[in-house]
């Protein structure tokens, strides 16, 4: 993309800000950012958020590794987990609500759905804490998913915004235009 994604301007806050705050207002108590390039501007940004840090020393390593160390920062009596991406900043909360409410009802793996397309973000079960810190580093969470099938629940959602992420400068100014029915704010802080 050639920008830092997770500092964006997305309405009136940055992308990241827009994912604490869906995740806020669905009420997940405890938010673990996985910091890596540019760590410190992310940690300034988000200075006066109750959020804790982790750090993936290389930021240029699959998910996997970013997973596992999000994972070491949960407190230990955490039940479950959302693996929340950074490029989603539209998740509406009751997305969030939705795939909380299928874990509470048993299912230990969620993924939402949106036009029978999978999106982010999941939800995963601690139960499954050592796999998910030692995921295969080419697959990553497929390979959780795929290994325990049986447990997966895909869940509709009414959103397309779990399957859209901004990989490139078309998708970003896409989302931002439908979401704020306008173009972002330029020049762009990279």
């Amino acid at each position: 993309m050639g920008a830092f994604k997770p500092l964006l301007p997305f309405g009136k806050k940055t992308v990241i800000e827009a994912d604490i705050d869906y995740l806020r207002k669905a009420g997940i108590e405890t938010i673990v950012v996985v910091l890596g390039h540019r760590a410190s501007d992310v940690r300034e940004q988000l200075s006066e958020s109750s959020v804790r840090f982790a750090i993936n020393a290389d930021p240029t390593s699959e998910m996997s590794a970013s997973i596992a160390a999000g994972i070491s920062e949960l407190p230990t009596s955490t039940k479950a987990t959302l693996i929340a991406l950074v490029d989603h900043p539209a998740i509406p909360a009751r997305i969030v609500s939705t795939l909380v409410a299928e874990w509470q009802s048993g299912t230990r793996l969620v993924v939402p759905t949106w036009k029978g397309r999978g999106g982010h973000p999941v939800l995963v079960d601690l139960g499954f804490r050592d796999q998910l810190m030692g995921l295969d580093p080419n697959r990553g969470l497929k390979s959780l998913f795929d290994t325990h099938r049986g447990e997966v629940g895909r869940v509709d959602v009414d959103s397309p915004y779990i399957a859209r992420d901004m990989d490139t400068w078309d998708d970003y100014r896409a989302l931002y235009e439908e979401v704020f029915g306008g173009p972002p704010p330029q020049p762009y802080k990279r």
